[in-house]
């Protein structure tokens, strides 16, 4: 493989042009990455409010089935009453 001699006014225009590059493409990085990071952060702060939402629907709605739950014990607890009562008399009458 050949080999090009550089003179030393190319070398610092490369060198020169190398470090123009590399700063560039910091900042690009840089710039980028914040704008990663922030986006996430501000999809985190959406997730978390969906979140809380479910959470206390998931809550109201665990609260409604418990109190239809009692109510129901309730109302069978007290047919079981009436109907022992019920039974009893029928069969005490004899």
């Amino acid at each position: 493989m050949a080999k090009k001699k550089i003179n030393k006014t190319e070398e610092y225009n490369l060198t020169n042009a190398i470090k123009a590059t590399t700063k560039n493409v910091n900042a690009f990085v840089i710039e980028t990455s914040e704008e990663v990071i922030d986006s996430a952060i501000e999809r985190s702060l959406q997730w978390q409010e969906v979140s809380e939402k479910a959470i206390k629907g998931g809550l109201k709605l665990a609260e409604i089935q418990q109190d239809v739950m009692f109510k129901a014990l309730e109302t069978v607890k007290g047919s079981l009453i009436k109907g022992s009562r019920r039974f009893k008399s029928v069969f005490s009458n004899n």
